[in-house]
């Protein structure tokens, strides 16, 4: 069983651990974890799992936000993963900061890098992980909000959501994605 975990976010210091990259802070918090590491490869750095028989190829891809769709198909092809095996982590305004929410299938929710991979792909029928980042920003700062920083207090609450996708990664790829569901949709994260 192969499964291609994907995380957006936007490549470059000025983005580093910003709302909009949690992305890539859960894809590489899980990589860590596994004691693996990436490298620069075609359109995304790239990390390879194996795992209670499972292999993961988890990618970062490194064509900015809105061409992400190009990565995630070029390594979907090249691994031979089925949409089924696809997880996609991104932020989401629409939840709030105590929320996760895994997905079967669902729109781009004016998502840039979602869109991208729905016109890519064809479809929006594959897994997310939704990170709730809030909407804490006033009216017409929401790219403000979006590429800021995260506040200090909410910092502990990010790094125990982070910890939770990357158990979620974990049993998305081993007990299935309902089993997935039901550990964090109906969860509030508080500390």
């Amino acid at each position: 069983m192969k499964f291609l975990i994907v995380g957006l976010g936007n490549i470059g210091d000025e983005y580093a651990h910003t709302r909009h990259n949690i992305g890539f802070d859960v894809v590489n918090a899980f990589v860590q974890k596994h004691g693996a590491a990436f490298r620069v490869d075609r359109l995304a750095y790239v990390a390879d799992i194996k795992w209670k028989g499972k292999s993961f190829v988890c990618i970062c891809p490194t064509t900015y936000m809105n061409l992400s769709g190009k990565a995630v198909k070029y390594w979907m092809d090249k691994e031979k993963i089925t949409l089924a095996n696809l997880l996609v982590i991104v932020d989401d305004l629409a939840l709030p900061l105590s929320k996760i929410r895994v997905k079967p299938s669902g729109s781009d929710a004016g998502h840039n890098g979602l869109k991208s991979l729905q016109e890519v792909l064809g479809t929006k029928e594959y897994p997310k992980l939704r990170f709730g980042i809030g909407n804490d920003y006033p009216k017409g700062h929401q790219s403000d909000f979006v590429l800021g920083k995260w506040k200090k207090e909410e910092e502990p609450l990010v790094k125990q959501k982070i910890e939770k996708a990357v158990e979620v990664i974990e049993i998305f790829a081993t007990q299935g994605l309902t089993t997935a569901m039901n550990q964090v949709n109906n969860k509030e994260f508080s500390l």
